[in-house]
């Protein structure tokens, strides 16, 4: 269905996820998967960071409005040290199923799964699991499943 004129402007900016400790996470999206800190904004009770993959566009705090695929960690303060704080539910665990995963494509699943493994990702499901073969699921450290699959990626 072609976008009407209303809707042509319209771009998928980012999605948010809570997270209990930011050091981890940060480590996770930008030393294992490879993302950029664009941009970190600190309030009083919670900070925000915004990721990216660098595509050579020279994403920026003042550009990211307007290009897609950014991620949004929240870090409310105080979770990171709370004995008794149980954690953000990954959408994919009772009671009530939601949010699911983000999803990463790469140009080769097996070496991609090869480099986690190696860096000690904790894997949900590896490429030769389950029914569907060729994909993984890995976990960020909040639990969050991250999908990784075959990008096309034209020569």
């Amino acid at each position: 269905m072609p976008r009407t004129a209303e809707t042509a402007s319209f771009k998928f900016n980012h999605t948010m996820l809570r997270i209990k400790d930011p050091k981890p996470s940060l480590h996770f999206y930008t030393e294992i998967l490879g993302m950029t800190l664009v941009e970190k904004k600190e309030y009083d009770s919670f900070t925000l960071y915004f990721l990216c993959f660098d595509h050579g566009d020279n994403v920026t705090a003042e550009t990211r409005f307007g290009r897609e695929g950014i991620l949004e960690l929240t870090h409310n303060h105080g979770t990171e040290s709370d004995p008794d704080f149980k954690g953000y539910a990954s959408g994919n665990s009772e009671p009530g199923r939601g949010f699911g995963h983000i999803a990463l494509t790469v140009d080769d699943v097996d070496k991609a799964c090869e480099r986690f493994e190696s860096l000690g990702v904790k894997f949900q499901k590896r490429p030769t699991d389950g029914k569907m073969r060729r994909i993984a699921f890995i976990l960020d450290p909040d639990g969050y499943w991250v999908e990784i699959l075959k990008g096309y990626f034209p020569s």
